[in-house]
């Protein structure tokens, strides 16, 4: 228990200590006797003695520290009051109206010009105010300028809205054409500071400028609607005239537009019903009712005429306003125009109808005389074909059967003569062809190789009697083309090279440039003249001395045609007295080492012993007929001869017995051609080794004899490819016996 109560201030508790020890040091005084207890009873007086000394110090201390607290309150209040005075002086000194609502929009603080302008809310404004009552009264003050259709209470509402935006601005009209802009702001405590600003001056000076800039645009546009060719009038949302140029005038014959203030669209209809005129597919009444049309009107464009000679076009289109716009523009002078050239135009077209009728018929005149060229020269090929077919085996016959070199002579010349005029009546067949379009290309992987070693043999010697230096470098490039025609192609530019190369070298080659290979021809002959390297090209035309005794200048343009046709880029450089080159551009594809390796072996030239071999040959041109069985039995073959299908299917029947290998003419006349015999016979007898010979050259032939594993033989018909195919392993012991 203690002695004092520790809820006692520091002086009533050393006072109460001084009592207690005043008391006890007077019990010690008494009993003296007692001694032992008086001197714990000292004891006691002297601690409880220092501790009311330390107390004492303390409370000393403690009254320090509040005196001090209080001077130093005191100057804080000073400096609050000083700042509060200061804060209230600069709001005072501020030019727009200011308050401050705290964090719960109440009214904090505000300075004496806000609402100074509302005279009936100023005094509602006092610390404590919420901000909707502020809004209340304010939406209600009578100074305010509501607009049109808004009431206090909607105005209210949107302030209210607007006061949850981080920072707002807008301007508020009041009575008496003025106008206060107030902003707020968010404070660091989310309070919220109004500033109120009178922009009267500055809203009357913007609409000022604005009215002038109206102004001037308004005489702009007035300019510009006088400076058009156009009549223009321009009507607003109530049709109301409201804008018109000096030209409508002009055009309508009124008088000017200041005369005529207030003018509807419904009297300008009344005043020119009579002189306009609508047409039937657009009447007055559908522009009245474009005009009454209460969705948006899409523009709309027709013509009337005036007085019966004037015509107009008006276009009509809507304004943004929910106005329109109408242009009338004077076509008179057009219309007459367009109906003074549709007058010409259809003369003209007469005249055209006529004239182009007659090119028309000769036309087709000249595609029917290219045509019929086209077809002779293919019947004359295949016809010219079959002698020279005849007159080649027969000379062949003779080599054979000769050892006397004056003959042989004559032999190798009369050869030479014949393989000329094949080359003549190829090129001539080739030229056709391609002229008509009728050409087939057989595009496929070949290698150059089997291109330029042939051709080297075959020109060779022909370099080597002119004394040229004939150089054909190897490749081993494999290219996409046709087999046929690309040695066509190399053939005659190597040909043309030796054939106007006098002195020096032939040389070709190739070039790979990319995904292509080129091929150049190049010669050290007398060269082109760049006015002439267009005409090499046409058939029938030569250059150079003695060129007429060449040839039909046929080479260079089944060289043209060809390339066009394959899409093989041609080109050609030449200068005169140097040399020309000429160049192919081929595609390039996968190396040739495949097609090198499986290619069969070169043919001999010398003719195959065919003794015992039974040889059935449907042929029905009898002088082919009568050479190639000559060439067969002179090595000792049998010949079975027919003129037709029939005749062949019925000597098998009679004969009873099939024979080793059947040589058949394509064109055999009427009734079946050699394609169809074949199949007839592989259906009667199976499978027999078989030749068609023709000189049809085209794709689908080739096709049949692929599809039925038959070789073909083109025309002329060479003696050796005939030997060479007849020595290819068919034996008496192969016969088959019929039935």
């Amino acid at each position: 228990m203690s002695l004092i109560n520790p809820q006692d201030s520091l002086e009533r508790q050393n006072q109460k200590l001084l009592q207690i020890s005043q008391a006890l040091m007077r019990r010690v005084e008494q009993k003296t006797e007692q001694s032992g207890f008086a001197y714990q009873q000292f004891e006691r007086a002297a601690l409880l003695e220092s501790e009311v000394r330390q107390r004492t110090r303390d409370l000393e201390r403690t009254l320090d520290l509040l005196q001090d607290s209080n001077a130093r309150l005191e100057q804080a209040n000073l400096e609050t009051e000083t700042a509060q005075a200061n804060l209230t002086e600069a709001i005072e000194t501020i030019n727009e109206g200011f308050a401050l609502f705290d964090q719960d929009d109440r009214l904090v603080l505000f300075n004496s010009r806000f609402c100074r302008d509302l005279q009936d809310v100023e005094p509602h404004l006092q610390e404590g105010l919420t901000f909707h009552d502020y809004v209340t009264s304010l939406s209600n003050s009578r100074f305010l300028a509501l607009p049109d259709g808004q009431t206090a209470d909607d105005w209210a509402q949107l302030r209210l809205e607007r006061h949850r935006e981080e920072h707002v601005v807008f301007n508020v009209s009041l009575i008496w054409d003025r106008w206060l802009q107030a902003s707020e702001h968010r404070t660091s405590r989310n309070g919220t500071v109004i500033l109120q600003t009178d922009v009267t001056d500055i809203i009357r000076m913007e609409r000022q400028e604005r009215d002038k800039m109206r102004h001037q645009e308004a005489r702009k546009l007035q300019a510009t609607l006088d400076h058009l060719n156009q009549g223009v009038c321009i009507f607003d949302h109530d049709k109301t005239l409201v804008g018109w140029n000096k030209r409508m005038d002009r055009l309508l014959d009124v008088a000017p537009i200041k005369t005529r203030r207030k003018l509807t669209f419904d009297d300008l209809m009344d005043q020119f019903r009579e002189e306009l005129t609508f047409n039937a597919t657009f009447s007055a009444q559908r522009l009245i009712d474009w005009t009454k049309r209460a969705r948006p009107r899409e523009p709309i464009a027709f013509e009337v005429t005036r007085k019966g000679d004037q015509i107009y076009s008006i276009f009509a289109q809507e304004m943004p306003d929910r106005g329109f716009v109408i242009s009338l523009t004077d076509v008179t002078s057009e219309r007459a125009a367009t109906r003074a050239l549709a007058e010409v135009n259809e003369k003209l077209e007469g005249w055209v109808e006529e004239r182009t009728a007659e090119l028309e018929e000769a036309l087709a005149e000249a595609e029917r005389a290219n045509a019929s060229k086209s077809r002779f020269v293919a019947a004359a090929s295949h016809d010219l074909l079959q002698p020279l077919s005849a007159a080649k085996l027969f000379v062949s016959s003779i080599a054979d059967q000769t050892d006397n070199p004056d003959i042989q002579r004559v032999v190798d010349k009369t050869e030479t003569a014949l393989q000329g005029v094949e080359q003549i009546i190829e090129a001539l067949s080739a030229i056709s062809k391609l002229d008509a379009g009728h050409a087939v290309f057989d595009v496929q992987p070949i290698s150059l190789s089997e291109v330029f070693n042939p051709l080297r043999d075959e020109l060779a010697p022909s370099a080597r009697a002119k004394g040229l230096k004939f150089t054909l470098v190897h490749s081993g490039l494999t290219v996409v083309s046709d087999p046929g025609y690309l040695r066509r192609i190399v053939q005659n530019l190597l040909s043309n090279a030796i054939r106007y190369t006098e002195t020096g070298r032939v040389l070709a080659g190739v070039r790979q440039v990319g995904d292509f290979a080129r091929i150049e021809v190049w010669d050290t002959g007398c060269g082109i003249a760049e006015q002439d390297q267009d005409t090499i090209f046409q058939e029938f035309k030569q250059l150079g001395p003695g060129a007429a005794n060449t040839g039909l200048g046929l080479g260079l343009a089944i060289v043209e045609r060809a390339c066009k046709g394959l899409r093989h880029p041609l080109e050609l450089w030449s200068k005169p007295g140097t040399g020309s080159c000429f160049s192919v551009m081929v595609p390039v594809s996968a190396p040739a080492a495949r097609l090198l390796n499986t290619r069969a072996p070169a043919p001999s030239h010398a003719l195959r012993d065919l003794n015992g071999l039974l040889v059935m040959l449907v042929e029905n041109n009898r002088s082919v007929a009568q050479a190639i069985s000559h060439l067969i039995e002179s090595c000792g073959g049998e010949v079975i001869v027919a003129e037709s299908a029939e005749e062949a299917l019925a000597t098998i029947s009679e004969i009873d017995l099939v024979p080793d290998v059947f040589l058949l003419d394509f064109q055999l006349g009427d009734g079946m051609n050699g394609v169809e015999l074949y199949e007839s016979i592989l259906h009667r007898y199976g499978r027999v080794p078989a030749a068609i010979i023709s000189a049809d050259r085209t794709m689908e032939l080739r096709s049949h004899c692929k599809r039925l594993h038959i070789k073909l033989l083109a025309k002329p018909v060479n003696a050796q490819r005939v030997c060479d195919f007849l020595s290819e392993g068919f034996g008496a012991d192969q016969r088959v016996q019929v039935g």
